[in-house]
């Protein structure tokens, strides 16, 4: 499957910023099962391209001349190869990912969720927590925010998909099971405006297994992965400082298409 990705980042401000630095992981990694058959980001000025810490692209883009905006678009297409391959392009020890991390803290309740089923299988106990979850935290978009951590979205009982993946990260992590944050896209087959997308990978049996608990899904059959951390704050798109700039508002919009053969 060939998907066709456009995102668009932009920033206004109240007043004029006077340096700001922006954190891009914009980029996917060509792996097994996703080939990169082209790749740009339209942005202001050159950014500094290197790896982060969990070895997923990053730019950096700084800008050092006063403004009061900042447009930022990804846009690419890319081929989903094997739907069911592992990734190659691990260097991390899996051991990373058993680490709690600022939003994947875990409460008694969570401890009591994470605890649930442990007479079964690893991968079928956690198939298990992804169902609760949901239930527990219906789809509810506007309910949380970027900082919301694990504990604050399961005791309010609504969420996205970045709650749903640090709350069953929390109890994985409970249960000494390395699992990491995935940033990325989703194509839907009801509509080509797909907002950025997140979901888990577990490690177990020597691989990584796909927990997309917001749309229950163990096959990534239509995601295109970006980058992947212990949580949100590792593997966000765009992430920065600035200086000055008053009250900041933010649109965001990503468009995955599904391209044939002819897609220009």
């Amino acid at each position: 499957m060939k998907l066709s990705i456009r995102h668009r980042t932009e920033y206004r401000y109240s007043e004029r910023v006077r340096h700001s630095t922006q954190y891009l992981r914009l980029t996917p990694r060509p792996s097994r099962r996703q080939r990169i058959l082209d790749w740009h980001l339209d942005l202001p000025e050159r950014a500094e391209r290197a790896s982060d810490g969990f070895d997923n692209i990053l730019h950096v883009l700084t800008l050092d001349q006063p403004h009061q905006g900042i447009e930022l678009t990804a846009r690419g297409q890319v081929e989903i190869t094997d739907e069911d391959s592992e990734d190659d392009d691990d260097r991390l020890s899996p051991l990373v990912f058993a680490r709690v991390s600022p939003l994947t803290g875990a409460d008694p309740a969570l401890i009591d969720l994470a605890e649930s089923h442990l007479s079964t299988p690893v991968l079928e106990r956690l198939e298990r927590l992804s169902e609760r979850i949901l239930a527990d935290m219906p789809f509810t978009p506007g309910a949380t925010d970027v900082a919301s951590d694990a504990i604050s979205a399961y005791q309010g009982g609504r969420g996205v998909c970045q709650d749903h993946t640090h709350v069953f990260l929390a109890c994985c992590r409970v249960q000494g099971i390395p699992a990491r944050y995935v940033s990325g896209y989703l194509y839907s087959d009801d509509s080509e405006h797909v907002a950025s997308h997140a979901w888990a990978e577990v490690w177990q049996d020597g691989g990584w297994h796909t927990f997309d608990v917001t749309n229950q899904t163990r096959r990534p059959r239509h995601h295109l992965k970006l980058a992947v951390g212990l949580d949100y704050l590792d593997a966000c798109p765009v992430r920065g400082v600035r200086y000055g700039g008053g009250v900041e508002s933010l649109k965001a919009v990503a468009r995955v298409r599904q391209s044939g053969a002819d897609h220009q």
